[in-house]
């Protein structure tokens, strides 16, 4: 790291000190438990997966910060991300992904849920911010009478987002599925893309399931269940969502049957589980992130990551290819833009997919990189913004943004530490790990 790296990691850590407080929500009509929301036009919302990256950014600095009161606080809204959600679960385990007060009584999800409207549900990081919270403050005791409704929600997953013929979880439709507008999903039919973001991340919620089990006394026989319905996930996932031609991670169609018309088609029918969805995004990434990635593979994927025509940028990494025929940049939120603008949250978990297979200097520039955007941002406009032209760097909409921008700080340490390791190469995979780095 050179030491204008080092003057942006300052600029980005004042701003963000300077403007905690900003983002840390004290409990509001049907919202009963403190919260984090995003900031920017996010204010007053709940968000499944933008309030565990909070989290995961938050929880590091909090020796840092100089108010002392803030590490209390950030555990406390941190708990009570997960609180609210529980509180909003549904009697058929249905947890919205989002929770919002507006003009009406209860959460809007879930009233559309109650009309027996099919939509998505929480994503996978329910557990993986129980983890999160519970690894840094030594204690898990807070979340003991959880288990209960953890069951519930895992069940409604199975029953609801799950294909039994390829072993493969689904979305519904791409409202809310994190990248907005990924064109392997959005558009198209419901329940007929088995994403791989949604996958990948699902192998961490299962993990974490089984560990919070354990760690609550609450049956080995069960964790041991979690962990191998992680493990039959990821077999799927190789088996159905690697191109070994490509060597790269699709998502995947999962409509596929014989559809028989009169006396037609009645010899060899569909014998194969899915179609590939070949529009290369960062999700493919995502399996160096979760650990579930070969060597070789992820050997495969850094070299996309150098591919000045696909994902690499100056900024980061594009969350679609270059040469994709979506690509584009227009400024649009409901749907936020993932068609190839930078974002940090994309950065980071490419970043620590690299680091976690020795990449160090691929990881190294990501960092850099990411520094210098969010750094040059707040120079020129005194802002973090939600995402960013991958030619320029420019901000492309919503200041005030603060969320997972705050994982470019988790880089540094991160690089930090396992630089500082004696034995770095003997410390490519700590996979199972979701503590951010540094915490004990």
């Amino acid at each position: 790291m050179d030491k204008l790296s080092y003057e942006y990691r300052d600029l980005v850590f004042r701003y963000i000190e300077e403007n905690v407080n900003t983002v840390l929500k004290e409990p509001v009509s049907f919202i009963r438990f403190p919260f984090i929301d995003p900031g920017s036009v996010y204010d007053g919302n709940v968000w499944d997966w933008d309030t565990f990256w909070s989290v995961y950014g938050f929880l590091p600095l909090t020796e840092q910060f100089s108010d002392s009161t803030l590490k209390k606080r950030i555990v406390e809204h941190a708990k009570g991300n997960v609180y609210n959600f529980f509180d909003h679960q549904l009697e058929d385990g249905y947890i919205p992904m989002m929770i919002e007060v507006g003009q009406w009584k209860e959460a809007y999800l879930n009233m559309r849920h109650k009309e027996k409207v099919q939509m998505n549900m929480h994503k996978p990081f329910l557990c993986q911010q129980i983890c999160l919270i519970s690894d840094y403050i030594g204690d898990y005791s807070w979340a003991a009478d959880k288990t209960e409704q953890l069951d519930k929600y895992f069940e409604r997953y199975r029953e609801d987002y799950f294909n039994k013929n390829c072993g493969l979880y689904v979305w519904c439709d791409d409202i809310m599925i994190g990248m907005d507008n990924d064109p392997a999903s959005f558009g198209r039919p419901k329940y007929s893309t088995a994403n791989i973001f949604l996958n990948s991340f699902m192998v961490r919620e299962l993990t974490c399931m089984a560990k919070i089990l354990r760690q609550l006394g609450q049956g080995e026989e069960k964790a041991k269940g979690f962990e191998n319905s992680a493990a039959e996930l990821v077999s799927c996932i190789q088996e159905e969502m690697y191109d070994k031609r490509d060597r790269f991670f699709y998502s995947v169609d999962v409509d596929i049957c014989t559809r028989k018309y009169d006396w037609f088609h009645q010899g060899l029918g569909v014998f194969w589980k899915t179609l590939p969805i070949k529009i290369r995004t960062w999700s493919g990434f995502l399996p160096m992130w979760e650990g579930f990635a070969t060597e070789e593979q992820a050997a495969e994927l850094v070299k996309h990551y150098h591919d000045e025509s696909t994902f690499h940028s100056d900024y980061g990494v594009t969350t679609l290819a270059k040469d994709e025929k979506m690509f584009d940049l227009s400024v649009t939120n409901n749907p936020s833009n993932w068609l190839g603008p930078i974002w940090l949250v994309a950065n980071y978990l490419v970043f620590r997919g690299m680091l976690n297979y020795g990449y160090v200097e691929e990881a190294e520039e990501i960092c850099r990189n990411s520094l210098k955007l969010l750094g040059e941002d707040l120079k020129k406009t005194g802002s973090m913004h939600e995402y960013y032209n991958p030619f320029t760097g420019d901000p492309i909409m919503n200041g005030g943004f603060i969320n997972w921008n705050i994982l470019v700080l988790n880089m540094v340490s991160e690089l930090e530490e396992m630089g500082n390791c004696p034995n770095y190469e003997n410390r490519k995979m700590n996979h199972g790990s979701i503590v951010p780095q540094g915490e004990k």
